[in-house]
């Protein structure tokens, strides 16, 4: 669909030599040292087409029928896999999220310009599905030429698998997930399970996970679908695409992200860095990565300059999907911040938990790693570092909904360690009309006074 032609291609490569090169479709995830690698794309190929051509292109793919080119990552399909076949495409319209003008919330908080990108409004409820399409059809079209592939795996604090599992479910694909046992949600657990992946709930944390789905995929030819396998990159890569397409091209000057394995990060500043090299923008928005104080290594890292890192023993935290004390892509995330002037904050529980109460009363409902982010964007505001007139974007990184027992135990006040300040719990009446309507004036005076 569309205009634009040209002979696209793209490779996998490692950072750190670029002579380094391997095709999609072969089964590596590091290079010959050890680094990570990344999708690299024909830029000259790309750059023969104007970057006002290019904006043309995406927009009149956008929201489409013709397969697959509806979706908010498969429309930018030659930025993104230009030589998968669509009928190995295995989309659920991924992208086209919200952006939201958090207009009430800016004002309390001193922003004239506050939107958050709602990522959680997609299939699996997080922002993993932008990523989980590419890699998950990137393994339809390896199996459909013959590669024997049995399975799919991820570690997952709970949001990558429920992606895996969903759209493997769609591929036809068997998937295999690894998760702390105890240490999600029970609507993230309950995805992967609901959607017939095999779900193993492991005695350890992610990073043991993330242990044991590497040995899999190295000892037993299982296909790895954490965020070092770059090709989820590729598809996450769009949000920053798709936040400065939804603000008509205009770069916003600050992005704030949470970040626990941190391939986010540097998917984000990806994203944006071809707009750049393409010509469709020209300024950089700052980037700021929100961690969870319990588990904090790039912020620690942050402190001293990034020039001494060190993984944590990452402890409990509410934001349970990020609660990630050895990130796999750490090394990306630094460059990514360093060449994106950007910042690392981080947060307490108290602080995540009370900024996602303060923000849903203006019509938000925010998870957990979202409340992250927030928190780590006020303290900007307050020390003056985000301006009032400042054009801001926080990237939701999941649905509320996913996590209703946190906010259940909140608004019951029953959060451990926590003193919840904006309780709202359910007043118990009895049945009698002069009861309720004595209680409801006597709330709305106090809530509102009126």
């Amino acid at each position: 669909m569309g205009d634009v032609k040209g002979d696209f291609s793209a490779w996998f490569q490692s950072v750190a030599d670029t002579d380094e090169r391997y095709p999609l479709d072969e089964v590596i995830y590091k290079s010959k040292d050890g680094h990570l690698l990344e999708v690299c794309h024909d830029l000259e190929a790309l750059k023969k087409v104007p970057a006002e051509k290019w904006k043309r292109h995406f927009e009149k793919r956008s929201r489409r029928t013709e397969w697959p080119y509806g979706s908010g990552v498969w429309g930018k399909k030659e930025w993104v896999l230009p030589g998968i076949d669509p009928k190995n495409v295995v989309s659920m319209y991924e992208g086209h999220t919200n952006l939201f003008w958090a207009d009430r919330y800016g004002a309390q908080i001193g922003l004239d310009d506050l939107w958050i990108k709602q990522c959680g409004n997609t299939h699996t409820g997080s922002f993993k599905d932008l990523g989980m399409t590419v890699l998950v059809s990137m393994v339809k079209q390896m199996i459909s030429r013959g590669k024997d592939i049995p399975a799919v795996a991820c570690a997952s604090t709970g949001d990558t698998s429920a992606a895996l599992a969903a759209y493997a479910a769609a591929a036809g694909i068997p998937a295999i997930v690894f998760l702390p046992r105890g240490k999600v949600s029970v609507a993230q657990l309950i995805q992967p399970v609901a959607n017939g992946a095999i779900v193993f709930a492991l005695d350890t944390d992610f990073d043991g996970c993330m242990e044991i789905v590497q040995q899999v995929a190295e000892k037993d030819g299982i296909y790895l679908a954490n965020s070092m396998n770059s090709l989820r990159i590729e598809g996450q890569k769009t949000v920053g695409i798709e936040i400065i397409e939804q603000c008509d091209w205009k770069v916003p000057d600050w992005i704030v992200i949470p970040g626990g394995n941190l391939g986010n990060v540097s998917a984000l500043a990806k994203g944006i860095d071809m707009l750049i090299d393409l010509g469709l923008i020209t300024k950089k928005p700052r980037i700021v990565c929100a961690q969870a104080e319990s588990a904090n290594p790039l912020y620690l890292s942050y402190q001293r300059d990034f020039e001494v890192y060190e993984p944590i023993a990452a402890r409990p935290t509410l934001a349970s999907a990020i609660q990630i004390g050895n990130p796999v892509s750490i090394d990306k995330a630094i460059d990514a911040l360093k060449r994106y002037d950007g910042i690392v904050e981080q947060a307490s529980e108290t602080e995540l938990a009370e900024v996602c109460a303060r923000a849903d009363r203006t019509g938000l409902f925010n998870c957990p790693h979202t409340g992250v982010a927030l928190a780590a964007m006020e303290k900007l505001v307050k020390r003056g570092q985000i301006k009032r007139g400042d054009k801001v974007v926080v990237i939701s990184t999941a649905h509320g909904l996913k996590f209703v027992d946190m906010k259940v135990r909140y608004h019951e006040m029953t959060l451990e360690g926590i003193v919840s300040e904006n309780p709202n719990p359910p007043i118990e009446l009895p049945a009698r009309y002069e009861a309720v309507r004595d209680e409801m004036l006597r709330q709305i005076e106090t809530r509102f006074g009126c």
